[in-house]
């Protein structure tokens, strides 16, 4: 359903994250808070995109697989 990003596509949108980032840094000192955080949330979803999947769809899927090892329950012997 959903497509995987190649490897040289994942490595150019991070590179580009980072390039971003460092040459926005100077800028987003002079703001407020508020706006910085937005501006580097954005960059960290762009960081994490690896397919056409939406993040918060990736990150939710993660989420319960970790909650199900978490609460499996415990077998005595």
């Amino acid at each position: 359903m959903y497509t995987p990003f190649s490897v040289p596509r994942i490595i150019l949108r991070r590179s580009l994250a980072i390039i971003v980032g460092v040459f926005a840094f100077p800028v987003m000192v002079c703001l407020p808070v508020s706006t910085r955080s937005k501006f580097y949330s954005y960059l960290y979803r762009y960081w994490l995109k690896t397919s056409d999947k939406p993040v918060w769809l990736q990150q939710a899927e993660s989420w319960s697989k970790e909650l199900k090892i978490q609460t499996a329950p415990r077998v005595n012997n």
